[in-house]
């Protein structure tokens, strides 16, 4: 199960022109936003990448203006593992369970999360907050990351197995982000 207190979130490279063309980008963004704003809510740290963005532009604005409190981690790989300024900020967070949610499911956030394992982190794929440029694609990940380990959940999923209870004292908001 997800712990609040050893989970963080990793947004990848929802950027430019190319998220502009993933298989259902407005439920895609919306569940972003919700996961962002669930972490903030919980205090569960954030780590944002960006891919070349001088390349395919920046962190599109609605999900990029719940995250002025913190500059992206720009990369050129694509796992963010492969990134060393990733790989510090990520072990000065001290967390075993990672969140993944971003662009593209079967490109960078396939090969992070393969990497995270083999690093030996759980990591929880959110199904509903990955996407690509085909369906076929997306599905296609998320099936080989379920078979080599990774968890799959949805956006309501993660953020009520953080809860565990409904007396939880950030329940409510949580509940209203969802809703």
């Amino acid at each position: 199960m997800l712990d609040i207190q050893n989970c963080c979130l990793v947004v990848i490279d929802v950027q430019g022109k190319l998220a502009q063309l993933m298989t259902d980008k407005e439920s895609l963004f919306k569940n972003i936003r919700i996961l962002i704003q669930g972490a903030k809510i919980l205090e569960i740290p954030i780590l944002w990448c960006q891919q070349v963005p001088e390349s395919l532009g920046p962190t599109v604005p609605e999900i990029a203006e719940l995250l002025t409190d913190q500059e992206p981690i720009d990369k050129a790989c694509f796992s963010c593992w492969d990134q060393a300024e990733f790989v510090d900020v990520f072990n000065s967070l001290d967390r075993e369970q990672v969140l993944l949610c971003g662009i593209e499911a079967h490109v960078c956030v396939y090969q992070t999360a393969m990497d995270l394992m083999e690093e030996g982190l759980d990591v929880t794929v959110v199904a509903d907050a990955v996407s690509s440029r085909t369906e076929q694609n997306k599905q296609l990940a998320l099936t080989r990351l379920s078979d080599e380990g990774a968890g799959i959940g949805s956006t309501e999923m993660v953020l009520f197995e953080l809860l565990a209870t409904s007396e939880h004292p950030r329940f409510r908001e949580i509940a209203k982000l969802v809703k």
